[in-house]
């Protein structure tokens, strides 16, 4: 089971890129959530156990690519 804190993470995610798609349309959605990602990252990832943050963001965005 996925802890609940990622999964808002994720949703934090999505809301993100759905908002910054209507402020820059010109840029690719998947280049926008790469960007927010990295600052969620950066500033979140003491929140988590070593690793398991970058794990659920990157299997995020490579989902976004299929």
């Amino acid at each position: 089971m996925i802890d609940p804190k990622l999964l808002e993470v994720g949703v934090r995610l999505e809301k993100a890129v759905e908002h910054l798609a209507t402020v820059r349309p010109s840029e690719d959605r998947l280049q926008l959530a790469e960007q927010i990602a990295i600052s969620m990252l950066d500033s979140e990832h003491s929140d988590f156990e070593e690793g398991v943050l970058e794990a659920y963001l990157m299997d995020y965005l490579q989902q976004l690519t299929q």
